[in-house]
């Protein structure tokens, strides 16, 4: 499935999603899995809509981590695209192939897609090591950039280091760790650098100072607020599966009192059925 946006429209897209990443006032992404949840994400005010793996992955049936075929992963990518005014930055886990060629190959379905971001996660599901070597990261999201640039687009590499969300090495090293990885992304051409699994001040404002790039947190419950991060120098904020696991929260809640209670107390609040009717085209 691909979008109908010529290609001047998508790198004018491309450079105005880029020039959204701006540190001390970052781009906040709540983050979205299908076209209702993009379109109401949308119509809250966001000015770019992000796609989160795990969400697109449950919502097709399939469990998170490198599991969900490209085709299908892009599929909802391009629906989402359609139907959205805002710029999209699509969340393509690993990369969606084996090598770095494979990465490729990635890229420019995404920009088929008509997305003109990608977060690439550094994250190994096979093996022993819980990370891809960073040599071979940085070639994966060297052929990404390539791609990108092969086909005139901007696009924004938004480089992941799961350091710290898979507690890699000694807590003590892990700062080190992360900043050789982002130096090494950095280099390969990546424009951004994500390090969820850190919300604590110190270690964003280290981070902040030292990746070299705009810097993305991901947030949740009990983390600093978005005038805290934004304060430390934060550029970006997305909140990963977070509004799909409370999406799916509520559909178990609602289900159990259904059926244990016989009541119906927890489909209050609800969002109007006009309301979300006209949000898609009713």
């Amino acid at each position: 499935m691909t979008t109908n946006r010529p290609a001047d429209a998508l790198r004018d897209t491309a450079l105005g999603f880029r020039a959204l990443h701006i540190p001390g006032r970052p781009l906040v992404l709540p983050n979205t899995w299908d076209v209702a949840s993009a379109r109401i994400v949308e119509a809250a005010g966001a000015t770019a809509v992000a796609t989160t793996s795990a969400g697109v992955a449950w919502d097709l049936g399939t469990a998170d981590g490198d599991r969900l075929g490209r085709d299908r992963a892009l599929a909802a990518v391009a629906a989402i695209a359609d139907v959205v005014d805002v710029p999209v930055t699509a969340d393509i886990e690993s990369g969606y192939g084996a090598d770095a060629a494979a990465v490729a190959g990635t890229v420019r379905a995404v920009l088929a897609a008509g997305a003109v971001g990608v977060n690439i996660e550094d994250a190994a599901y096979e093996g022993d090591a819980p990370l891809r070597s960073v040599m071979g990261q940085a070639e994966r999201i060297g052929a990404a950039r390539a791609a990108a640039d092969a086909a005139g687009v901007p696009l924004f590499v938004n480089a992941r280091v799961d350091t710290y969300l898979r507690g890699v090495g000694e807590r003590a090293d892990r700062l080190a760790l992360t900043m050789e990885r982002a130096a090494a992304y950095r280099a390969a051409g990546a424009d951004g650098i994500f390090v969820p699994g850190v919300v604590d001040p110190e270690t964003v404002k280290a981070l902040v100072a030292g990746v070299g790039g705009p810097l993305n947190v991901m947030a949740g419950p009990g983390a600093p607020s978005v005038a805290e991060f934004a304060a430390l120098g934060v550029a970006r904020i997305s909140v990963g599966a977070g509004i799909a696991q409370a999406a799916h929260a509520v559909v178990r809640e609602a289900a159990r009192e259904l059926l244990s209670r016989g009541t119906y107390e927890s489909l209050a609040g609800g969002l109007d059925y006009g309301e979300l009717n006209a949000l898609l085209g009713g």
